[in-house]
């Protein structure tokens, strides 16, 4: 009876930490309008990056996995490197994040990662690595491509789909509305952005 109650107990203590540890990641995870959450990731070379170094400045996080069709049709049609090329030129901070877990689509480690990076000719600041997911399920990430972008005061003022056309297609990149580029563009001449959030579209990110 003892050994029954034990269990009983035991079981249900975990019950209530996971609980409470489910309730405070949701109060933690982004939303827009807040403060984003502090996170630190380590690139493709092993550098160490904190959202907070980057303070002062606009941020863009951009999931990825190579092998999903909705993030190839951005990259083979060049636009999402044309993206990160015009704007970080501009001083933005663009941040390719890979939230796959090891031996799942898309998952890469930095020498692959680098190659990728060179192969694909992709522009961003740097590619963080995050095999265990808790940089993207901070930011309740759920699709490859899922965007994000911080303000220079560090809020989060956009979350969701790149773009309003949410096909694997690479025709439908010119036909589309851009919200990444035009949120971007709203905040470089000290406008609020418009379209704040939206309904990302792609693959699902691969979290262990």
């Amino acid at each position: 009876m003892k050994l029954v109650r034990g269990t009983y107990f035991s079981a249900l203590a975990a019950l209530v930490l996971g609980l409470t540890m489910a309730s405070t990641q949701a109060l933690a995870a982004a939303k827009v309008g807040e403060k984003a959450p502090e996170f630190e990731l380590v690139d493709t070379n092993g550098k160490s990056h904190k959202l907070s170094s980057f303070a002062g400045k606009t941020v863009v996080l951009e999931w990825f996995n190579k092998g999903c069709p909705y993030v190839q049709k951005h990259y083979e049609s060049q636009n999402m490197q044309a993206l990160q090329k015009k704007y970080t030129d501009k001083g933005v901070v663009w941040l390719t994040v890979i939230s796959s877990a090891p031996g799942k689509q898309g998952f890469e480690e930095g020498a692959e990662a680098n190659k990728t990076r060179a192969d694909w000719k992709i522009a961003s600041t740097a590619t963080l690595l995050d095999p265990k997911g808790e940089v993207g399920k901070l930011y309740v990430a759920k699709t490859t491509p899922h965007m994000y972008i911080v303000d220079a005061k560090g809020t989060l003022v956009y979350n969701g789909a790149i773009d309003s056309i949410s096909s694997s297609k690479k025709e439908d990149v010119a036909k589309a509305e851009n919200y990444v580029s035009g949120a971007l563009d709203l905040i470089a001449a000290g406008k609020p952005v418009k379209t704040a959030s939206t309904k990302p579209y792609g693959c699902g990110v691969k979290y262990p």
